[in-house]
């Protein structure tokens, strides 16, 4: 996708969906090639310690690099599945924003890798992973069903 309509960020939101509504995840950049969403931590991101979950980071990646690719064949009628995810907890935080950004490594025809870092509201690198997605073809099936998304985005 060479741009996106100018509302692509609230579209974005409108469309988020499960897991990403949970953790409160709100996109507030969005072009081809870099994803921005933002977290406000809350007592649900927390584990036992009272630091922010290794999961919050992990699922933050994954929503932003998913989102991106996703985006990048939507024009194509295809769409994307995570295949891999990898990501390093690199500093301990219990509160404030936590600021993600994804951006593309590799847009082939079958699959894609996009990377992400997520900092806190004091700019310090929290966290940072990689994900690996298999592009799609339309009518292709997870799970024995066809993956559609039933939103427009035009």
């Amino acid at each position: 996708m060479d741009s996106f309509p100018e509302n692509v960020v609230d579209l974005i939101n409108e469309r988020l969906g499960g897991y990403n509504n949970v953790m409160g995840l709100r996109f507030v950049a969005a072009s081809p090639d870099r994803f921005v969403a933002e977290l406000e931590i809350d007592e649900g991101h927390l584990q036992p310690y009272g630091l922010v979950h290794g999961g919050v980071y992990a699922g933050m990646i994954e929503s932003l690099c998913s989102t991106g690719a996703a985006l990048s064949v939507w024009n194509e009628g295809k769409s994307t599945v995570g295949l891999e995810n990898a990501t390093a907890f690199l500093r301990a935080v219990r509160s404030g924003t936590l600021r993600g950004t994804a951006r593309p490594l590799s847009r082939g025809r079958r699959s894609h890798v996009w990377e992400a870092e997520i900092k806190d509201d004091r700019d310090r690198l929290v966290a940072s992973g990689r994900v690996r997605l298999m592009v799609l073809d339309p009518g292709d099936e997870a799970d024995g069903e066809k993956v559609t998304l039933e939103a427009s985005l035009g």
